[in-house]
């Protein structure tokens, strides 16, 4: 494995070589390379030219430079996108902090507990330096409200020693140019569900006459990203078509409605076809004998797992519906099967359909939600990944096309309509925003109530339906032998 340390440079000229070299010869676990990623945030005082001395000695040394200067979150964007360990560590090239503790900070994360690792200054170190009262009390007057808005309860969200699995790092998007960087990937993390572990390190601070750079101004700045990012729901770099998935973490009353509707349907046995990041399974799975949550998003499959780590009646398994492959030994294991905001982004939802049918038990159940009336069909959907909208003739075809007979159709969350037909199609918007999900999802309690009243169709649509053919083909697998062993921890 290899560790990637990331060094924003700024100005340093004084203690950044005698960093460089605790770096580079501090203790690593057994078996573990490192590499040093520097970016110069265009130092003026002489940094540069002892930077690219070094970088030329050392073949650790990965250096790259800011043509301006653009703060410390901007140099470690850049440093993560250059990773190419297992893991990253943040170090600043100030001495305050001791590469010396690195295996310290990297052992939860090698033992499977962490996703990320904070160092602690205000744990029990071996040693801390006696510095500023006022400094550290704004420190921990940050910490204090940014545990408030993401229900944390770190002692130190300012650190600089924060380590991260670096897949999971580089799929978060770091907007803060700034100090903002610490509050702002705290919240992130927060929101993502990461298994986050505290360890404490020694600290060995600096006064501003010997070189410190944060102000008040910039605790000031932290208060502001805290607020942005527990109202923004900003948490991948990449766009994902199903990005819905995590607007929806923020809509309780929204999901129980959801599952209220499902719940009648669902059986002891159940896969559940594109699980996301859980929204609907943490709902559904209790009092089942066996829920499998399927997923083929490795980001959603990691929240998955987190959230389901001590739930023995839950295993979690990568599958891709479009991929046949991924349905072997799975044969006749479920008396249930969910393909919630599934089947409209599918290319060819008929092959999938009957993939599906062949996990089913003879009798099984579907339980299909889809987007429903195609004249709702706009910019929206397209952000969403989706293909198309169905009507309620036109899914209940496809299923019985695929050896399903149709229990069950109805429309559901009438209300959400009008508003999807005004930003989707009149207004072109390619977002939700959040602050009207927000909204909606508070005044869920009424239009549950006047869901029936409405005139128009619903915004989706939800079918059950049961399997009407014999099962799998003579030969195949009749026992869900990647299911049990998943459950017994193989």
């Amino acid at each position: 494995m290899k560790l990637s340390v990331l060094m924003p440079v700024y100005n340093e000229r004084t203690v950044v070589e005698r960093s460089i070299s605790l770096v580079l010869t501090a203790p690593l676990p057994e078996n573990m390379e490192r590499e040093l990623v520097i970016v110069d945030d265009c130092s003026t005082d002489g940094t540069s030219q002892i930077l690219e001395r070094l970088a030329d000695v050392f073949p650790d040394i990965r250096l790259y430079r800011h043509e301006v200067n653009r703060g410390k979150g901007a140099a470690v964007r850049t440093a993560i996108s250059k990773a190419a360990g297992d893991f990253c560590i943040i170090q600043d090239a100030d001495l305050e902090y001791d590469p010396a503790e690195y295996p310290r900070l990297l052992r939860p994360l090698l033992e499977g507990n962490a996703d990320a690792v904070f160092g602690s200054r205000y744990l029990a170190g071996e040693q801390t330096r006696v510095l500023l009262f006022w400094h550290s009390m704004i420190n921990k007057g940050l910490t204090l409200i940014s545990n408030m808005f993401c229900n944390l309860n770190l002692t130190d969200m300012e650190t600089c020693y924060k380590v991260f699995r670096t897949d999971l790092l580089k799929s978060i998007p770091i907007r803060s140019d700034r100090f903002g960087f610490e509050p702002e990937i705290v919240m992130k993390s927060a929101k993502r569900k990461f298994r986050i572990y505290e360890v404490p390190i020694s600290y060995h601070g600096r006064t501003y006459e010997e070189g410190k750079k944060i102000g008040w101004k910039d605790g000031i700045k932290a208060l502001g990203v805290v607020l942005k990012f527990w109202l923004i729901d900003d948490l991948y770099a990449a766009p994902y078509g199903r990005g819905l998935l995590d607007n929806l973490t923020g809509t309780p009353q929204y999901l129980s409605w959801l599952a209220q509707k499902l719940r009648p349907h669902v059986g002891d046995s159940v896969l559940e076809i594109g699980a996301g990041i859980g929204n609907i399974s943490g709902r559904l799975m209790a009092k089942r004998l066996l829920y499998v949550a399927a997923e083929k998003d490795a980001l959603h499959l990691h929240a998955l797992r987190n959230r389901f780590l001590r739930t023995p009646n839950v295993a979690v398994q990568q599958l891709d519906p479009e991929a046949p492959g991924d349905f072997a030994g799975l044969e006749q294991c479920f008396d249930t099967v969910l393909c919630i905001n599934v089947l409209e982004s599918l290319e060819a939802p008929d092959a999938v359909l009957g993939q599906v049918a062949g996990t089913l038990k003879p009798g099984g159940k579907i339980i299909v939600l889809v987007p429903n009336n195609p004249r709702l069909y706009g910019a929206l959907d397209q952000s969403l990944g989706h293909r198309r909208r169905y009507s309620p003739e036109s899914a209940a075809r496809l299923l019985e096309d695929n050896g399903f007979r149709v229990d069950l159709s109805t429309g559901f969350n009438k209300a959400g309509a009008p508003p999807w037909l005004i930003y989707s199609r009149a207004l072109g918007s390619r977002r939700i925003n959040k602050l009207v999900l927000k909204a909606f999802d508070k005044s869920v309690w009424l239009w549950r109530r006047l869901d029936w009243l409405l005139p128009w169709s619903g915004l989706s649509l939800i079918l059950v339906a049961t399997k009407t053919g014999s099962g799998p083909a003579p030969g195949a697998s009749l026992r869900p032998d990647t299911v049990t062993d998943q459950l017994a921890g193989g």
